[in-house]
């Protein structure tokens, strides 16, 4: 069973059950599968680390598609600002793993997206917690 929350801030949060590598191998399978474009993988711990600093696993994964990112992108263009689509995988400080992303719902509020886009958001929003489920463990 999936474990999902919504911040005020429409962020989605999903409960792990593997590490972050892990889950975010899967998640990068399942999407590819998909026929879905893994854009880039930051591994923001990484990064931390070479600054000298010690950050939990903490990777932002970018995914999408031309298919289902233009028809938002014509309904408001600067949704290309947070395009493609980002899904953070990280670790709490109790050593449990989860994966956060933006709501589709959040998306349409705050760049006042129309009927033009509703198909696209409505696939979009049931595709990632399928996508997310496949990196649960």
């Amino acid at each position: 069973m999936t474990t999902t929350a919504t911040a005020p801030d429409g962020i989605e949060t999903i409960d792990l059950n593997q590490p972050v590598p892990d889950a975010v191998a899967a998640f990068e399978q399942a999407a590819e599968d998909q026929g879905l474009t893994v854009f880039a993988t930051i591994d923001h711990a990484a990064g931390a680390q070479e600054a000298g600093m010690e950050l939990r696993p903490t990777t932002l994964v970018l995914v999408g598609n031309a298919a289902g990112g233009t028809p938002l992108m014509l309904d408001h263009q600067l949704m290309g600002l947070v395009l493609p689509l980002r899904v953070l995988f990280w670790e709490d400080e109790e050593g449990r793993s989860h994966a956060s992303y933006e709501s589709m719902d959040s998306f349409a509020a705050r760049f006042d997206l129309g009927e033009d886009s509703a198909q696209p958001r409505e696939s979009i929003a049931a595709m990632l917690p399928k996508l997310i489920d496949a990196a649960k463990g």
